[in-house]
């Protein structure tokens, strides 16, 4: 008696698989575009977490982690098929609306030009119409992209844009209304102290701030002992 084997059904981990066609320099540009959400979140979020403990940055990374959960939620609630051209790209195994890509970068596009005219950018780039224009056209792209590639249709992409621009909003409000009262009681809680995670809003320059105090501490040090005890 001869046994038959099933093959187990496989599915890859699609976080930088993005495909395009070969020798198609627009969409291989489009293709680096796509991943612009993984860089944002890796090399931006995460070393600004990790250097910078800004609770302003806490907020921002946690409210694009609620945007795509809900992204996820409506998905699967929705289960709406990606374009016929997605089977080349084998990426039909998750539905298409609305787009994830998109949604995460009008958050982050709206949230980051909402902090920014307020003065309260965590990158003190303060209403800088450069940044402006580098965010919004980075989001675009991404738009344009998603359905370039193959990837989601128009409707799929604009509901992503809408979504995200809605919870970007809604997010920016809750955050710097309701919840940045609190912030000096959050840096003085345990959480606070032990991570060190701080609220730096009211110091016009950070960058400069924390130049002149290194300087005047290196200053201190070199101090002769004689100097310190008088």
């Amino acid at each position: 008696m001869t046994m038959t084997m099933t093959a187990p059904s496989l599915k890859a981990v699609t976080l930088t698989h993005v495909r395009y066609e070969r020798g198609d320099r627009v969409g291989h540009f489009l293709a680096w575009i796509s991943l612009v959400p993984v860089f944002i979140s890796l090399g931006g979020f995460v070393s600004h977490l990790i250097f910078r403990r800004e609770l302003q940055g806490l907020f921002f990374s946690v409210g694009l982690i609620v945007s795509q959960l809900i992204n996820e939620v409506i998905k699967t609630s929705v289960q709406q098929a990606r374009p016929a051209t997605c089977a080349l790209l084998e990426m039909c195994d998750s539905h298409g609306w609305p787009s994830s890509h998109c949604q995460y970068m009008f958050f982050f596009a709206t949230y980051l030009t909402l902090l920014s005219i307020k003065g309260l950018s965590f990158w003190h780039l303060r209403n800088n119409p450069i940044l402006h224009l580098a965010t919004w056209s980075l989001s675009l792209l991404t738009m344009f992209s998603r359905v370039y590639l193959g990837y989601h249709t128009v409707p799929q992409v604009f509901a992503g844009t809408a979504l995200g621009i809605f919870l970007g909003a809604v997010w920016f409000w809750l955050v710097n209304t309701l919840l940045f009262p609190y912030f000096p009681l959050i840096e003085d809680s345990p959480f606070g102290r032990s991570f060190y995670f701080k609220d730096t809003s009211h110091i016009p320059n950070v960058f400069k701030f924390e130049y002149h105090m290194a300087r005047a501490e290196r200053q201190r040090q070199n101090m002769p002992s004689n100097s310190k005890s008088d």
